[in-house]
């Protein structure tokens, strides 16, 4: 006879066929409950991870790491950008002007970020180089007033590239004419698209037609910083503010986005713990499972008891039973989760092409498509939590089973 012996039982309990059928759907349906569990499980909190990567890649790809700004403006901002790139933990720095207004376009009126920059500086601390679809950063040159929008603004606006358009700031002018507002044409010299809010409502001009508008007298409002450590990008700027002699006020990305991304983390823990509790009912549907199991098999395990077996070889029979229950759930749940979560963006793109239909419209979401980053830490967690949840859950009903008194049992057989 195949050894253990408690192994050998415990495996042919599990493949025979019973006479109590319903016994064998419990046992199916607790195993197809626990592999969804898992595989919902996976690929849930891998959607929920590629979200917060596309938000730190795409977001804080475009909006600064962290600020460091004057009163007003930066009397000498080459000297601050020079200082703020010698700090070992800062990859690069830009200067910018920035402000807010409305662009008039195509009949509409949308209000915008207006940013302005220096090309050749700005490439080095954005992504912005790599998300172009038209035109390029290097068409923004001073004294041509050329205006880089997003695609969403394109749309709404009906733009194209060589159109123009109207930037209109809040600030009024006194003129001999009477109380005007500061306006200015432009000329759209390119489009970007990074599939984020920032596609509707941001801007980029060259700095030196941003500081004639904003009247800024030909200076930067503030130097934006790209770290090396995203979370250490506060104690970063405080750093290269101490580093220099003046008052300066700093900011960073935690104060603009930091809300949206502590949200996520919230979500994530949150999802997590539901799916959990899947998982623990499909794991504690073993107890139903293994109880109908003893009770269809007092016969044989007083035979077993008559035969010599001790309590706990019964124990560990039922205890194996279950086990491979959850085993093969587990296992096959985390596969086809491991499957899921590599593969479900491209199945949401072709579910969408399909129906015609965009599901994370960017007018509404941050993103406007449904990215998945699986992390090995969280398989090995849910795999894990899955494979104790089911070896706990064969506990009692194999210590019943070893309870049996072979006398009762077999009085009536």
């Amino acid at each position: 006879m195949f050894k253990p012996l408690s192994l050998y039982v415990g495996l042919r309990y599990t493949a025979a066929k019973r006479r109590n059928h319903f016994i064998s759907f419990i046992s199916l349906t607790s195993m197809i409950g626990l592999m969804l569990g898992v595989a919902v499980l996976i690929i849930v909190l891998s959607v929920m991870n590629g979200f917060d990567r596309e938000l730190k890649q795409r977001i804080l790809g475009m909006v600064p790491h962290a600020v460091i700004r004057g009163d007003e403006v930066l009397e000498d901002w080459q000297r601050v950008d020079r200082i703020a790139s010698e700090h070992p933990s800062v990859i690069a720095a830009a200067p910018f002007v920035q402000g807010q207004g409305m662009v008039t376009g195509g009949g509409n009126v949308r209000g915008v970020m207006l940013n302005g920059i220096l090309p050749e500086e700005e490439r080095q601390v954005s992504i912005i180089e790599d998300h172009m679809i038209e035109g390029e950063l290097g068409n923004l040159r001073p004294g041509e007033f050329g205006i880089i929008i997003g695609k969403l603004m394109a749309a709404s606006l009906r733009l194209q590239v060589g159109d123009q358009v109207t930037v209109v700031m809040p600030e009024a002018s006194v003129t001999p004419a009477g109380v005007l507002p500061r306006l200015k044409r432009f000329t759209v010299k390119g489009v970007f698209s990074v599939g984020a809010e920032l596609d509707g409502n941001y801007t980029l001009v060259h700095m030196d037609d941003a500081a004639k508008l904003m009247r800024t007298d030909g200076k930067a409002q503030g130097v934006r910083l790209l770290v090396d450590d995203l979370f250490q990008a506060p104690d970063i700027a405080r750093e290269v503010a101490r580093d220099m002699n003046g008052r300066f006020y700093v900011s960073d990305w935690t104060r603009t986005h930091g809300n949206l991304f502590a949200a996520i983390r919230m979500e994530k823990t949150m999802i997590g713990l539901l799916l959990m509790f899947i998982v623990a009912v499909a794991a504690f549907n073993i107890v139903s499972t293994l109880v109908m199991v003893v009770t269809d098999k007092k016969a044989d395990i007083a035979i077993l008891r008559t035969m010599g077996a001790t309590p706990g070889r019964i124990m560990r029979i039922f205890i194996i039973q279950g086990a491979v229950i959850g085993v093969v759930g587990t296992l096959v749940g985390m596969t086809l989760g491991i499957l899921g979560a590599n593969n479900i963006s491209g199945f949401i793109a072709w579910l969408e092409a399909m129906l015609g239909h965009q599901f994370l419209s960017a007018d509404v979401y941050f993103i406007s498509y449904l990215p998945s980053q699986l992390q090995w830490p969280d398989v090995l967690i849910i795999t894990g939590a899955g494979l104790a949840l089911s070896l706990l859950a064969t506990i009692y009903p194999a210590w019943r089973a070893s309870r049996v008194d072979p006398a009762e049992a077999l009085r009536y057989e």
